[in-house]
C-alpha cells in the first residue's frame, strides 16, 4: 500500500525528539522517582476566573458549532488587544481564532509555502517548527543562532541565507528553547531584511508576557512590519491553560481570508465555551498571571547560580520564557549523551539540545516549571555528574 510523501517528510520529526522525556514518563509510571524538567507546562494554577468562565459557558450550553473564524466575542477581544499593543486599528478582518498556536502555525505555513519554496528559521528552534515547514513540502533553511551572541538572530546572518526560493521567516521571541529575547532594534533590522526580499514573517509570540530583560518587541507592532507579519499566539503559557488549546492568528486581512479555507478544511470551528474564556483572558489582567511571570523570573536565576562553579557546565540566565540552556560541552559529552547519563545516573530528565537543532547540540534544555527546591536539587545532581565526568577525564 502507498502513503503520501508528507508521512516520509515528517517521519523523523515527531516522537524521536522526545525520547528522553518519554522514557522518564515510562519510569515514573513504573514507580521510579524522577525529577522531570523536560516540557514547558506551567506548574502554577490558572486564574480561577477563567475556569469559571469556561464552566459558565458549558452550563449555558455553549457547545454548538462555531464559525471558522471564531466566535465574535473572542475575535473582537483579540482585535482589541492588538489595536492597543500596536497603536493601529486592528479589526475582526485581521483575526482568526485557532485551537492553539501549533494549529495556527500549521495553517499559516500551509498558506505561505509549498514544494520548491524555502522557509528560514533560527537554529536552535522549537521542536515542531521543522515539521510544520516540511509538511508543506518546503525546505527548511537554518539561520545559526550563535551562543556567543546569546542565541540572538542577527539580520546579517538571516540575509546571508536568503535565496530566490525564500518565502518566509519563522521567528520566535522570547525564544524557545534558549530564552533569547530580541530588542526592538534587532526586530527592526530583521523586518528591514524581510521587506527588501519580500518575505513573510510568522512571529510566534506565546512567551510575549515573559520577557525578563529587554521589553517585548514584535515585528507586527512596527509600521514597517505590519503588512508582512503574521502573529501566532495563545493563552497556553501566559494564562497557564495549555490544555484549553486556545490560540489565534493576527495579520493582514488578505492573509486571514486566504487562511480561513485552509483552517476550515482541518477543523471547522472550536469550542464556544473555551472561546468565551479566551476572550476574558485576552481582555483582562489577572494577579495569578503576574505572579507566574515573577516566579519564573526568580527561578531563571537558580541554575546560573547553582552551576556557576560546576566543572564543564555553563549556564546564563535566560532573557525570557520558561527554560534555561546549559552548555555541557566542557564535560566531554554532547547534550544527548549528557541528558541520558543524567537520567540514568541521577534520575533527572532534561531535554537534549539536539531536539532543537544543531546549534544546541552541546546543550541541554531545563524547564523552570518546578519549585525552587526541586530546581536546586536537580542542579546539585547535574553538578555531581559533571564532577564524575571531570574526574574520569583527569584519570
Amino acid at each position: 500500500m502507498r502513503f503520501a510523501s508528507v508521512t516520509d517528510r515528517l517521519a523523523s520529526l515527531g516522537a524521536a525528539k522526545w525520547a528522553v522525556h518519554q522514557e522518564s514518563r515510562r519510569r515514573i509510571r513504573a514507580g521510579q522517582s524522577i525529577i522531570e524538567l523536560t516540557i514547558g507546562e506551567p506548574d502554577t494554577p490558572a486564574p480561577q476566573a477563567l475556569i469559571d468562565a469556561a464552566i459558565a459557558g458549558l452550563q449555558a450550553r455553549r457547545t454548538k458549532y462555531s464559525g471558522g473564524r471564531g466566535e465574535s466575542v473572542v475575535v473582537e477581544a483579540i482585535a482589541t488587544k492588538y489595536s492597543a499593543r500596536s497603536g493601529r486599528v486592528i479589526t475582526a478582518s485581521n483575526v482568526a481564532y485557532m485551537p492553539g498556536t501549533q494549529t495556527a502555525l500549521y495553517a499559516a505555513m500551509a498558506v505561505l509555502a509549498e514544494a520548491g519554496d524555502e522557509v528560514l528559521v533560527g537554529d536552535p528552534l522549537y521542536a515542531t517548527y521543522e515539521g510544520v515547514i516540511r509538511a508543506t513540502g518546503a525546505e527548511v533553511v537554518y539561520v545559526p543562532l550563535d551562543p556567543a551572541n546569546g542565541f540572538h538572530m542577527r539580520a546579517a546572518d538571516l540575509e546571508a541565507r536568503i535565496t530566490p526560493r525564500s518565502r518566509a521567516l519563522l521567528l520566535n521571541s522570547p525564544h524557545n528553547p534558549t530564552g533569547a529575547t530580541l530588542s526592538r532594534d534587532e526586530i527592526a533590522a530583521i523586518v528591514d531584511v524581510c521587506r527588501r526580499f519580500d518575505l513573510w514573517i510568522v512571529s510566534d509570540e506565546v512567551y510575549e508576557t515573559m520577557a525578563y530583560g529587554a521589553d517585548f518587541a514584535s515585528p507586527f507592532d512596527l509600521s514597517e512590519g505590519a503588512a508582512c507579519t503574521i502573529v501566532v499566539s495563545s493563552i497556553s503559557k501566559s494564562h497557564m491553560l495549555p490544555g484549553f488549546r486556545a490560540g489565534w492568528c493576527v495579520g493582514p486581512s488578505e492573509f486571514i481570508d486566504r487562511m480561513l479555507p485552509v483552517s476550515e478544511t482541518m477543523l471547522f470551528g472550536a469550542q464556544p465555551f473555551i472561546q468565551d474564556a479566551a476572550a476574558q483572558a485576552v481582555l483582562n489582567t489577572y494577579p495569578e498571571c503576574a505572579q507566574m511571570v515573577a516566579t519564573l523570573r526568580s527561578r531563571s536565576q537558580i541554575l546560573p547560580e547553582a552551576l556557576g562553579n560546576a566543572p564543564g557546565l555553563r549556564c546564563s540566565a535566560p532573557e525570557g520564557g520558561m527554560f534555561a540552556m546549559v552548555d555541557v560541552s566542557g564535560t566531554g559529552l554532547d547534550g544527548e549523551a549528557f541528558a541520558w547519563r543524567l537520567l540514568n545516573e541521577e534520575n533527572v530528565a532534561v531535554m537534549p539540545g539536539t531536539s532543537f537543532g544543531r546549534q544546541a547540540a552541546n546543550h541541554v534544555r531545563v524547564s523552570l516549571t518546578a519549585e525552587p527546591s526541586v530546581l536546586r536539587e536537580a542542579a546539585g545532581r547535574m553538578v555531581r555528574l559533571a564532577i564524575r565526568l571531570s574526574q574520569g577525564k583527569a584519570a
